[in-house]
């Protein structure tokens, strides 16, 4: 494991949103509106960015559970954009903790928690297929 990620580190990555992320157009909602599932997506992505210039070849990170409150509606073509900041690294450094915001051009729409742990790559999806042919 890299011993090169620690509380503090943190990134941001920005979206214009388009019809395509839509509630009404992803099914979370029947409002035209930014879904909360396609904030959720960014929020995860801006972590899996923050840590994975500083993994060993061959891993990545995946994620295991998401506590975020959607507090401000945004509308298509305005500008959003995710921070990520990790706030723990678990004792065998595997596990990573982060938290999570997202804004839009006139301020925050959405925080929370976002956990995520270390796997190797290939062995993870290995283990997927595996157990499609259960």
């Amino acid at each position: 494991m890299s011993n090169t990620i620690t509380p503090g580190m943190n990134g941001t990555s920005e979206t214009t949103v388009t019809e395509a992320m839509l509630a009404s157009t992803v099914g979370s909602g029947k409002v035209s509106v930014f879904s909360t599932a396609m904030m959720v997506a960014w929020m995860e992505g801006t972590a899996v960015d923050v840590v994975q210039p500083y993994l060993e070849e061959g891993q990545t990170t995946v994620g295991t559970g998401i506590s975020v409150s959607h507090v401000a509606a945004t509308p298509q073509g305005m500008k959003v954009r995710f921070t990520a900041e990790v706030t723990a690294v678990s004792p065998n450094g595997k596990g990573l903790s982060f938290k999570v915001a997202a804004y839009d051009e006139t301020g925050l729409i959405g925080e929370g928690t976002h956990e995520r742990v270390i796997v190797n790559k290939d062995k993870f999806e290995s283990r997927t297929r595996d157990k499609a042919k259960a």
